[in-house]
């Protein structure tokens, strides 16, 4: 007595539709690996680093600065339009970093003396 209400309640195994077919999976055909993030940060760190040594003045530090985050920005979309996505990661975050260090820089020279230090 008790099974046939347990079986009414639940219902048999052939009440209930066939399951659905398994969803497929989509995998990323270039996948972001750590490596090359850090590879990709290290090389934008450096790039970033160096260059704006070439400046001789604050106005100097800002234009090479831009200059060479705009050169970075280029090379971080050729890797990401060919594939290499987490290097162009790490560049596009290493300048921006840069780019955040050199306003911080400027605006603070620009506060101190109310001149634009980039003109």
């Amino acid at each position: 007595m008790v099974a046939a209400r347990e079986a009414h309640r639940f219902g048999q195994a052939g009440d209930y539709p066939p399951p659905a077919p398994p969803r497929p999976t989509y995998r990323e055909p270039h996948p972001v690996r750590a490596s090359w993030f850090l590879a990709g940060l290290g090389g934008g760190v450096f790039w970033m680093a160096i260059l704006p040594l070439l400046a001789t003045s604050i106005s100097g530090y800002g234009w090479w600065t831009l200059i060479a985050g705009g050169v970075a920005w280029l090379v971080a979309a050729v890797l990401a339009r060919s594939g290499d996505r987490g290097a162009a990661a790490g560049i596009a975050i290493s300048v921006g970093m840069a780019w955040a260090i050199a306003a911080y820089v400027l605006a603070t020279r620009w506060a101190q003396t109310t001149d634009w230090p980039l003109w």
